[in-house]
Parts: structure tokens; C-alpha cells; sequence
């Protein structure tokens, strides 16, 4: 029995000195918190909670877990134990490989120090030691995260969790827990499955005291049916047309260049836009995305600008016409466009702004509109001669920032495309039915023959195989980017019409290789024994020479070739 009383002392001796030399030796190593960080008596998030440090100082590493991610710090000057820390929420300097194992359990206490401490120095202004939980800490509902900018809400604690919602600036969120081992909260957001949402800490500007709320240890959230990406939308009645029913594999491909677009980070719920609008110009089967969101018209409206001219024109175009028709569509260029406007306008380019308008309204394109010229020089814009009525809609006129003179919706112009496609080939159509014999099918083709002539390398036409007739009107400004045509391949023709639109500026690295793949998917789902197998993007010419072009004699002779 003695020798057993000796054992048994001699047993706690050692296992007391196993854990306590750690408190008195430096190994050289440092971890400073990645904002704050809690500390607990044992390597464990349900363990007792026993501090929390914050960015601004390094602790020494005196330990680590033989078995889990944790790191055990010391009080800078004493080297006492201070408590286990999560290792992901802090930054280590030194090789944490070297620090000794230990099973320590910290008591909670705060550390005596003989002498104050000295604490190594970070680029902080400000240096924070480490906070002991209140024990007078009570809950409360009125802790609030105010948003600084755009921030996304996510469905558990982490950047791999889903995206449910967004987070705009000034927007406020009731805080209604914070996560014990990452650096985040916990929101109350109806729209959410379980009506809660995450945030990243960082993101918000915090109105209260966040630790006076529960905690969450949880790091692994099960995951409901969330709602999915938008339904493709069935063939609209614009123009007075009857919806077509989609086959499995039209929808299919609709479904498919959407989650391009969604892939790409052009999400309806964000700040970034994407819409489009594809016809299949042999069924009828048409597919739309954010067709109600309203951007910019750019260039693209020039497309209804060259129609109205044909409505209005008793004739095929003269020489003059001519030469600024080509120069509009195919160089792009403003002035000529607003040339185009007073043609319609008796000479008055905001009188052509609002024929064109009112030609538009008399087709049931009524959200697609111009109002004024084009302008040319950006420092010194137009002065209206005229008072001008900024058009309102039931489309978004907001979200996208779109040009308040200057305004379309992908499925307008994909209808009006597939108007002037119906009119060209005989086979009726809104253009027809509603303006008779204002246009002719060689004056429809003309426009298509116009629009052939527009030749870029990008956008649209890097999707498909060189030679491949590409009917289109691009355009871009600063945050607005899109292409819009009449595709005609061996296995069947259609209307692709593309907008990207990003806050401010919108870079065309990101923009022209989207429409050029979402072009290329679908030249390939009509041509599949021959598909294309990679876009071919060519560099935008810097000038456009129409010397020796035929467009010119070709739109003089009233004639189309289809």
C-alpha cells in the first residue's frame, strides 16, 4: 500500500509538470487574431469561453493540440496561459510545428504579472489585450449591423455557404447571434429558409454590444431546397404574338446560357445585370431573362431608328442616305445616327427621337424609347432645342442606371429583330400587320443587309464560324455592354440579344468573352454535327473605311439578296 501511495504521488508530480512548463518557456513563436478571436479553457468550441483578443497584438504560442486545429497563447509578458484559440482565426509567426504538445486546461483567471506587460508590436494604431466575458453579460435584441456597401447574406457562417440575398449600403440588420470560433454573425432576414442569414463581421458597421447576444458553436448547417435560378420565361405576347410552348430541349438551352450569365457573377439580386432574350425564328420558341430591367439603348437602339427611317423613306435611299445609313450602322457613328433622326424629323433630330418613340409604342414596345440625339461630344452635350418628356415604364428604370434618354429591354429588341426577319421573308409579321405597306420585303431585307455589314470580330460573332451571316447592332458605354442580331446558320436561324451591365464600369475582358461563349452554346445546340469548338475573337477594327464598300450601291438599288 505504501508503494502504492508513492506511485500515485509520484504519477501526479509528472503529470502536473507535463502541463506546466509551457507557461514558463518562450518558443519563439507568435499569433496575432484576424479581427478577434475567443479563447477557451480547452481545444474545444463548447468548452468554457475564458477571453477573446483582438487584432493589434501577438501572443506567444505556448502550446498546440495533439489532436485538433488549436493553439494555446500565453500573456506576453508572463508567459502565463491565456487559453486555446481556434488556429484558423489567427495569423502565426514562426513555425507552429515546433511549439510542444500540451492538454492544458486554463482556468479562466486573469494572469499575474510581477512587471507590466510588454507587448510586441503590430502596424495597428491601436494595440488591444485581451477582454475577459462579462459575467453580468444579458441578451439583447437590439444589437444592428449596418451595411457599408454591397455585401452578400449567406445561408451559414462561411464564403462556401449559398448566397441568399444581398446587402446594399445603409441597409440595417438586426444581429441576432455571433459564431464562437469564425468571424461572423448571424442576421435576422425573413427571405432566408429559416428566416436567418450570415454575415461576414467585417462587413458590417455594428450598432451594440455583439457578445451580449447568444453564441453559435454550429459549423455545419444543413441545407433546404433553396429557391433556384430564375424560370425561363415563355414566349412573351409582345408584338401580339401567341406564346409558343417550349420543347424540353429549347428550355434546356435556355436554362443553360442563363447559368452562364448567373456563373459569371451577373445575378439579378446583385448590382451586376445580365438579360437576354433567344427566338428560334423556325418555331417561334422564345426564351427571356430580366427581360423587365431597363438598360442603357447605346447603340443597340439604333436598330429602331434605322426601321422608323424605312417607314418614313418612299423610296430606296439616295446617295447621301446612303453613305450615313452605313456610316450609322456599320462605323457606328453618333453623328451620322443623329442625321438619321432629322431624316425622320423633317430635319429636327428630337422630332426623329420621338417618331422613332412613338413607332416603337404603336408596336407594343412601350419600356424600348429615344428622346433625344445621340451625344457627340461628352463635354459638351446637346442642349435640347426642345422640351423633352423622359419616357416612364413598368420596366426597372433604376437597378441598371440606364440612360434616361436612351433606354431598351432585351425581349423589345429581339421582337422588333424578329419583326424585320418575319417582314423580310414573307412571312407577315407586326411590321406588316400594323404599318402595311410602309415596309416591303426588300426594304426589311435592306435593314438586314445593313446589319450583315456590321463586322467587329466580337461579341456575337466570335461565337460563331467565320463566314456565318451575323444580321447584329452592338454597343457599349462605360458600364453597359451588349449585342443584338439575327444569327443564320445551316441548322436553323434566331435572335440572340445580350446585355451585361456592371456599376460603373464595365470591363470588356469580362464582358465580350460571356457573349461571345453564351453565342457560341447556342450557334452549337442548332448545328451540332458541326459545332463551333471555341470562340474566335478578333481585335474591334480602329477604323471603319467605307470606300469601295457595295453596301452603298447595294442600298441605292432598293434590291435584297437573302
Amino acid at each position: 500500500m505504501k508503494r502504492l501511495t508513492i506511485y500515485l504521488i509520484i504519477l501526479s508530480i509528472v503529470l502536473i509538470a507535463a502541463a506546466l512548463p509551457l507557461a514558463a518557456q518562450s518558443t519563439g513563436v507568435t499569433a496575432e487574431a484576424i479581427g478577434q478571436a475567443n479563447l477557451r479553457a480547452t481545444p474545444d468550441v463548447s468548452a468554457q469561453l475564458v477571453g477573446e483578443i483582438q487584432s493589434g497584438t501577438r501572443y506567444p504560442v505556448i502550446g498546440r493540440s495533439e489532436f485538433y486545429p488549436w493553439l494555446l497563447l500565453g500573456d506576453p509578458a508572463s508567459l502565463a496561459p491565456l487559453g486555446w484559440v481556434f488556429a484558423e482565426l489567427v495569423t502565426p509567426q514562426g513555425n507552429v510545428n515546433t511549439v510542444p504538445y500540451s492538454s492544458l486546461v486554463v482556468d479562466g483567471s486573469p494572469p499575474t504579472a510581477t512587471q507590466p506587460a510588454v507587448v510586441e508590436p503590430t502596424t495597428s494604431s491601436q494595440v488591444v489585450g485581451v477582454v475577459l466575458p462579462s459575467a453580468t453579460a444579458t441578451l439583447s435584441a437590439n444589437v444592428v449591423g449596418v451595411v457599408n456597401g454591397e455585401i452578400n447574406i449567406r445561408f451559414g457562417p462561411g464564403a462556401d455557404y449559398p448566397r441568399i440575398g444581398i446587402g446594399r449600403a445603409g441597409d440595417r440588420f438586426e444581429i441576432t447571434a455571433w459564431h464562437t470560433q469564425l468571424p461572423w454573425l448571424q442576421i435576422r432576414y425573413p427571405d432566408a429558409p429559416n428566416g436567418f442569414g450570415w454575415v461576414a463581421q467585417e462587413l458590417l458597421e455594428i450598432e451594440g454590444d455583439v457578445f451580449s447576444l447568444p453564441s453559435i458553436t454550429q459549423t455545419v448547417f444543413n441545407l433546404p431546397t433553396l429557391t433556384p435560378t430564375p424560370q425561363v420565361l415563355q414566349n412573351s405576347v409582345l408584338l401580339g404574338g401567341t406564346p409558343v410552348a417550349l420543347s424540353p430541349a429549347f428550355e434546356a438551352l435556355g436554362n443553360q446560357i442563363w447559368n452562364m450569365v448567373l456563373s459569371a457573377g451577373f445575378e439579378p439580386e446583385t448590382s451586376r445585370k445580365g438579360a437576354l432574350f433567344l427566338k428560334d425564328l423556325q418555331t417561334g420558341e422564345a426564351v427571356t431573362f430580366n427581360n423587365d430591367v431597363a438598360f442603357s439603348g447605346m447603340s443597340i437602339n439604333k436598330i429602331a431608328i434605322l426601321t422608323e427611317l424605312y417607314n418614313v423613306l418612299n423610296s430606296p435611299p439616295d446617295n447621301a442616305e446612303a453613305i450615313t445609313i452605313a456610316n450609322a450602322m456599320v462605323c457606328s457613328q453618333n453623328t451620322s445616327t443623329n442625321d438619321m433622326l432629322s431624316i425622320i424629323g423633317g430635319g429636327d433630330p428630337f422630332v426623329g427621337a420621338a417618331y422613332t418613340t412613338d413607332f416603337l409604342s404603336q408596336l407594343g414596345l412601350n419600356r424600348t424609347f429615344i428622346v433625344a440625339p445621340y451625344v457627340i461630344d461628352p463635354n459638351n452635350p446637346l442642349v435640347p432645342l426642345i422640351p423633352v418628356v423622359l419616357p416612364q415604364t413598368d420596366a426597372d428604370q433604376s437597378s441598371a442606371f440606364p440612360d434616361p434618354s436612351n433606354q431598351m429591354t432585351v425581349d423589345e429588341i429581339g421582337w422588333l429583330l424578329s419583326g424585320i426577319y418575319q417582314c423580310a421573308y414573307g412571312t407577315g409579321g407586326p411590321l406588316v400587320e400594323r404599318f402595311g405597306e410602309a415596309f416591303t420585303r426588300n426594304e426589311c431585307g435592306q435593314i438586314i443587309q445593313i446589319m450583315s455589314g456590321n463586322t467587329i470580330g466580337e461579341l456575337i460573332e466570335a461565337g460563331v464560324p467565320a463566314g456565318t451571316r451575323v444580321a447584329h447592332k452592338h454597343g457599349w458605354i462605360n458600364d453597359t455592354h451588349g449585342d443584338a442580331g439575327i444569327v443564320f446558320t445551316p441548322g436553323g436561324n434566331y435572335v440572340l440579344v445580350m446585355t451585361l451591365y456592371n456599376p460603373t464600369w464595365l470591363d470588356f475582358s469580362e464582358s465580350f468573352p460571356l457573349v461571345a461563349e453564351v453565342s457560341r452554346t447556342v450557334y452549337n445546340y442548332y448545328n451540332p454535327d458541326a459545332p463551333m469548338p471555341e470562340i474566335e475573337r478578333k481585335e474591334v477594327p480602329a477604323e471603319c473605311n467605307l470606300l469601295g464598300n457595295p453596301l452603298i450601291e447595294e442600298l441605292m438599288s432598293g434590291t435584297f439578296s437573302p
